[in-house]
């Protein structure tokens, strides 16, 4: 038994299929214009600012490596989701919440430690050089 098609889907599959045929030229043309700037570039090296670097990991990671590999990217797919992982580490460094060194001892404990330390000079270890000074035990 066949089914018939109605109006409605033959219209739905045509505007589809033309969509689909517009961006399929759209990324064929993008892809001619990423060849042409490549050779007038001949063998420099470009340089892209931090955020440049973002938007291209951004859209290669969404992209995925296939993808890119059949487009002809400004920039090789190794180095847009090298970029994508560099991103993502800095995303989740809690380096920025942490400060520098070590944390202060309050000056309140600092004191108390010295004047225990004075009042108490039998406390603590013993090298053997201070032994020998002071004599037999």
């Amino acid at each position: 038994m066949r089914v018939a098609m109605d109006p409605f889907r033959l219209l739905l599959i045509s505007l589809a299929g033309w969509l689909n045929q517009r961006q399929q030229e759209a990324l064929d043309h993008l892809q001619e214009e990423n060849r042409v700037l490549r050779e007038q570039l001949g063998g420099k090296r470009l340089r892209f600012s931090d955020d440049q670097r973002r938007r291209l990991a951004v859209r290669a990671n969404k992209l995925g490596w296939r993808m890119l590999h059949e487009l002809t990217p400004i920039v090789t797919p190794a180095t847009l989701l090298a970029w994508h992982r560099r991103l993502i580490a800095r995303k989740y460094d809690g380096s920025r919440q942490r400060g520098p060194g070590r944390a202060r001892v309050l000056e309140e404990i600092r004191r108390l430690v010295i004047r225990m330390s004075r009042e108490n000079r039998d406390w603590g270890y013993r090298s053997p050089w201070s032994a020998r000074q002071s004599g037999p035990p």
